[in-house]
Parts: C-alpha cells; sequence; structure tokens
C-alpha cells in the first residue's frame, strides 16, 4: 500500500510539474499570475513549478527508495511552508490558496512519515 500511494504522488508531482515544465504560460494563468515586458517569469515557472518537481517525481520512481520518497516530502513541506506564510502575509484568493495548502501539507506529511 505504501509503495503504490508513494508512486501515485510521484506521478501526480510529475503530471502537474509537467504543466509548469511544458505549458508556463497555462500555469500562470492557473496561479493568477500576471506574465511581464520579460519571459523571467515563464523561466522561473518551468524551473520551480515544473522542471523541479518533474525531476524529483521522475528520481523518486527511478530510486524507488523510501529517502527519495521522504525528500520528495520536504519539497511539499517547503511549498507548504511557503503558501502557510503566503496566507498569512498576503492574503491570497480563497479557497484556492487554501486547497493549494491542504494538497502541499498532506503530501508532505505522507511522504516524511511513512518514509522515515
Amino acid at each position: 500500500m505504501i509503495d503504490i500511494v508513494n508512486a501515485i504522488a510521484a506521478l501526480l508531482s510529475i503530471a502537474l510539474g509537467a504543466f509548469g515544465f511544458l505549458a508556463p504560460r497555462y500555469t500562470a494563468g492557473v496561479l493568477d499570475l500576471r506574465t511581464g515586458d520579460t519571459t523571467m517569469g515563464l523561466s522561473e515557472l518551468r524551473a520551480s513549478a515544473g522542471g523541479m518537481f518533474v525531476v524529483v517525481g521522475a528520481a523518486c520512481l527511478w530510486l524507488d527508495d523510501p529517502f527519495a520518497y521522504a525528500m520528495l516530502g520536504f519539497v511539499y513541506l517547503g511549498a507548504g511552508a511557503g503558501r502557510a506564510l503566503s496566507l498569512i502575509l498576503d492574503r491570497p484568493p480563497l479557497p484556492k490558496a487554501h486547497l493549494y495548502f491542504l494538497f502541499e501539507a498532506v503530501f508532505a506529511a505522507w511522504l516524511l512519515i511513512v518514509n522515515l
């Protein structure tokens, strides 16, 4: 059961990361981000919301080791921490921000608790 849920978490990370990696303009729209006079925002989406999740998720599947899945959990923990701070300081639109935080928190908790 743990192996199946770990693999699902990695595959979802790859799938969601693929949007940021391959379709940053679409991702920007979903995240309510605006593109400006430069393409640096698209570059950042491809890197941080895209490539990082694609590669970490793929590494989990390739290595198939609990510590690899725990590292994915730490990635989600960092994303969730940033989202929590944003909820306090930035007051992003609800319920979208709460749903994203819930997703990050659940993935972080699962991946860290069962793999460490």
